[in-house]
């Protein structure tokens, strides 16, 4: 047995156990015929995809057509929750070798904090971290998911089984306990095969909040301090002027969920309001939980040890009059911090507190930082007496989550699209100045009309005047930001993105909207949230950088940027550029935008800061977020970074603690290097770079031209789109808060990029992905038939951008299969159309495959990736099968047979296919 076998044995081991649990379940529950039923169509895939065997795919076939609609629900059940048990085997198993790689001391791993921290001090550069973390500034932000497929219910389940498998590897068991532990696992996966898979309504914006929310309690809450923690004892630990040290906070988790107005008229001012209160709510609620369990911890006697003045005067303040705590001034201390803290909720978020009887006499805090000063009365307290071990353990958690959290627990962004606002000042202006139509005027006229109202104390808004309903809602809104800046500080809501971004004008409108509802003072021209442009198509993400100098060539905006530390933050969007102008076009043009960007903001010295708008799937910027961060441009991160992470992501990634304290820990360890140790990653490599940059605007622009002749210039192709993917079935589904077009229509070009990926990935064609990577390299080839492949295998190899780009659409195409895809394009009613588009598209996947082999070297996919070809090893037998019953459940329900139980059973087939995939949407 080889050595990578031999370490994949328990993950073995536990996928044969929890599927043997599984079973058991589905025969206790719907008896031994079904589960016979679905072990022989299990078996015949496994035979399928081990050897590529026809006859095997002929019976499975077969077997599949077979089934009743009663027998194929079931089926589609089992497959789709061993998906689900496959995940939690995974992450265990991911987590059981990293923690055997600590515990047997081998050097850090690529993309932890002990090696970026190593690397910087081995290069030398030490004295640079100091400044690094005075201004870095790193936020995963999470937003809600159109097409977010799992309910929170089995998730809770999911979490509980995986519990269970954490305490095998980490506690030495008796027979007894070991016996106890498989029981309960089957009692876990009883739970989970009885927890409904679907929802049966309509997910609301509140409900996509608390969803959002509760990864704060799995893993944020609790993991982030300890992050902070952790980092700080390792810089201690190598060089002393760091003991004792704090690090400021350069690392925040954000969210869009309760912000995002973009196409969802459900996203209110009194939802805002409502999602501030509930994060309010949350931070509060731990830190009460995190008071009474210090309480309980510091029994600290005055007899028995001193305590400073101010800790004295802090219990003397305590309306804790308990005689059997008289001398226990910390205890004392803490109560009244608790009833303090406790009077605040009331206020902050709406909820009865229960700050004791004298709840009347307690002053709430006006703001976080005077919660922080009593607890800094605590620490200094201990530290001064000789306590310091007591300083570092839950009040030195307790202390970091107070400096990032605060009282509104995560910033909240604001985002709305640019033709909204431009309709709202249009009226504005209509009300205020009769005779100017602000619509009919164009870029420069719009620019210096917005900038005289700029710069003029008159509001346009008047309180006698009827708005529509868009233009109302829009002022509340903002108006609800400048109360919760009053309420919760201005950190609650920072930033106010505008979704496709395409002229200077759409910054000077918010700014517009901002001064309206003062959020943005023309006399000392401060403006209170940052105003963020998002470009997102391909031509937007070209004029980006000329949009950027001429806002920056402007008085008034530039002396909007004073105020906000002469630093600007520019949104990238991953998804739309896809879906504008395929997967390679999309990626060279951001990344010429970041170089384009970053010389824009040197000559005109302003900080830069790129929050970048990627997805879970490739096709919309997804991928390793390391290598991703690692391959960014030069001077493209300078220590600051934003990303979006979004729905099924935010659940692989942050559902279980230690997953996602490796996923913080990971932003860090990248943003870290590509600061202060950028020379290995950011451009070509001098001798070559100017010719990989030539060879990639050729690629880019040949893959282009293909991509966009399938997708928006071949007759028929939006009906090919929508009868050969579940796009429809998905627009049905109740997934998330928002339609998955922007308007009611059926075209590509309003169709939502995340079901649009969704939708490719479900048939396994993953198109969005790597369509016209072939058709571009066969034609570079044929240019430079001299040396045409060398540019492009040194470009691989001496390349991080384009070695990122192409081990992307490695791993897409591993998880496509253009025989199952040939399936669905079987759904297409009409013949010939199918035929000329899925000819086309075969014939780029063969291209593309070749193309791949030829410049990494490779003879199979994924060979430098044995981690994926495990993973897909062991979950597409159980994935396969789900593909064939979708299609024959598709084929049915359009063919009229749509009853619930039909539809029922494509939900469940869309579940269970996202969930074995895992970054699909």
């Amino acid at each position: 047995m080889q050595m990578n076998e031999v370490k994949d044995e328990l993950l073995s081991s536990d996928i044969r156990q929890l599927g043997r649990l599984l079973g058991d379940a589905i025969r206790n529950h719907l008896g031994d015929p079904a589960f016979e039923r679905i072990e022989h169509v299990r078996q015949l895939a496994i035979r399928f995809r081990r050897d590529n065997d026809e006859v095997a795919r002929a019976q499975l076939s077969d077997a599949l057509q077979a089934l009743s609609q009663e027998e194929t629900t079931q089926l589609t059940r089992a497959f789709s929750y061993f998906s689900l048990l496959a995940n939690i085997a995974e992450d265990q198993h991911h987590i059981r070798r990293t923690r055997a790689h600590l515990i047997a001391g081998s050097p850090p791993r690529q993309g932890s904090l002990s090696h970026a921290v190593g690397n910087v001090f081995d290069a030398g550069k030490a004295d640079a971290l100091a400044s690094f973390f005075e201004d870095a500034f790193v936020s995963p932000v999470f937003t809600a998911h159109p097409t977010e497929v799992q309910r929170k219910s089995i998730q809770n389940c999911q979490m509980a089984i995986a519990r269970l498998l954490s305490e095998r590897d980490r506690v030495q068991m008796t027979p007894e306990e070991a016996e106890q532990n498989e029981e309960a696992l089957g009692r876990g996966i009883v739970t989970l095969w009885q927890t409904r898979l679907l929802r049966t309504s309509k997910l609301s914006v509140m409900d996509e909040v608390a969803n959002g929310l509760s990864f704060y309690d799995h893993t944020i809450l609790r993991e982030l301090p300890k992050l902070y923690s952790s980092l700080e004892t390792m810089l201690a630990q190598r060089d002393a002027r760091w003991e004792d040290a704090e690090l400021p906070n350069f690392m925040k988790v954000g969210s869009w969920i309760g912000g995002d107005r973009d196409g969802n008229p459900f996203v209110t001012a009194d939802i805002l309001r409502s999602t501030l209160q509930t994060q309010a709510d949350k931070v509060l609620d731990f830190y009460l939980g995190d008071l009474r369990k210090l309480a309980s911890q510091l029994s600290l006697a005055q007899i028995l040890n001193a305590c400073s003045e101010p800790l004295r005067a802090l219990a003397e303040r305590s309306a804790d009059a308990s005689p059997h705590r008289v001398d226990e001034p910390y205890r004392r201390a803490l109560h009244g911090i608790h009833a303090r803290l406790e009077a605040t909720r009331v206020v902050l978020s709406n909820k009865g507190g229960n700050a004791g009887k004298h709840a009347e006499s307690v002053q709430p805090y006006a703001a976080a930082a005077e919660l922080l000063a009593d607890l800094d009365v605590v620490q200094h307290s201990l530290v001064s007496n000789g306590l310091r071990a007591l300083a570092r353990g839950r009040l030195r958690q307790l202390r970091r989550a107070v400096k990032v959290f605060g009282f509104s627990l995560a910033p909240l962004d604001l985002r709305q699209n640019s033709d909204v606002h431009e309709r709202v000042v249009g009226e504005l202006f209509a009300g205020a100045q009769p005779g100017l139509v602000y619509l009919d005027l164009d870029e420069e006229q719009r620019i210096a009309v917005l900038l005289a109202e700029l710069e003029s104390p008159r509001l346009l808004t008047s309180p006698y005047a009827q708005y529509s309903e868009v233009t109302t809602s829009e002022l509340d809104i903002f108006r609800a930001v400048r109360e919760a800046h009053v309420k919760y500080g201005r950190e609650s809501v920072p930033n106010c993105i505008i979704s496709k971004a395409a002229s200077v004008s759409d910054l000077l409108e918010v700014a517009l909207l901002l001064k309206e509802v003062g959020l943005l003072r023309q006399d000392s021209r401060e403006v209170d949230v940052n105003i963020i442009p998002l470009f997102e198509t391909i031509d937007d993400l070209r004029a980006g950088p000329a949009i950027m100098a001429r806002a920056f060539g402007l008085p008034f905006y530039r002396g909007l940027l004073v105020s906000r530390a002469d630093q600007q933050e520019v949104m990238l969007g991953y998804s739309d550029s896809n879906k504008d102008g395929g997967f390679l076009t999309s990626g060279w043009e951001l990344y010429k935008a970041e170089i384009e960007l970053v010389t824009v903001f040197k000559q005109e010295q302003i900080k830069l800061r790129l929050f970048h708008g990627r997805g879970g799937s490739v096709g919309r910027g997804g991928g390793p977020s390391y290598e991703a961060i690692l391959a960014q441009p030069a001077g493209a991160v300078q220590g600051q970074i934003r990303l979006t992470e979004q729905g099924e992501v935010i659940t692989a990634k942050y559902a279980n603690p230690e997953v996602g304290r490796r996923n913080l820990e990971v932003l860090v360890a990248a943003t870290i290097q590509s600061t202060l140790l950028p020379q290995a990653q950011l451009q070509p490599k001098a001798s070559a770079g100017a010719g990989h940059l030539a060879a990639m605007e050729e690629l880019s622009g040949t893959a282009l031209n293909a991509y966009r002749d399938l997708v928006y210039g071949t007759d028929g192709f939006e009906q090919y789109f929508w009868e050969s993917t579940v796009i429809a079935e998905i627009a049905a589904l109740n997934i998330g808060s928002r339609p998955a077009s922007r308007k009611k229509s059926t075209s590509i070009e309003d169709l939502r990029a995340i079901p649009w990926v969704l939708s490719w990935a479900q048939c396994r064609l993953m198109l969005p992905g790597w369509f016209g990577f072939g058709s571009a390299v066969q034609a570079y080839l044929a240019a430079h038939p001299a040396d045409g492949a060398d540019v492009l295998r040194g470009m691989y190899t001496d390349w991080p951008f384009f070695t990122s780009l192409l081990s992307n659409m490695d791993m897409v195409l591993a998880k496509s299969d253009i025989a199952i895809a040939g399936k669905y394009a079987e759904l297409v009613k009409d013949k010939a159309l199918r035929e000329a588009i899925f000819t086309r598209i075969r014939a780029e996947y063969a291209a593309t495959l070749d193309a791949l082999k030829l410049i990494t070297g490779q003879e199979e996919l994924q060979q430098a990736n044995p981690l994926m070809q495990r993973s897909i090893r062991n979950r597409f037998p159980y994935i396969d099968p789900l593909n064939h019953v979708q299609v024959e459940l598709l084929k049915r329900f359009r063919e009229g047979k749509q009853d619930a139980a039909a539809r029922t059973g494509i939900h469940l087939s869309i579940n269970g296919i996202a969930a074995g995939l895992r970054n699909s949407g």
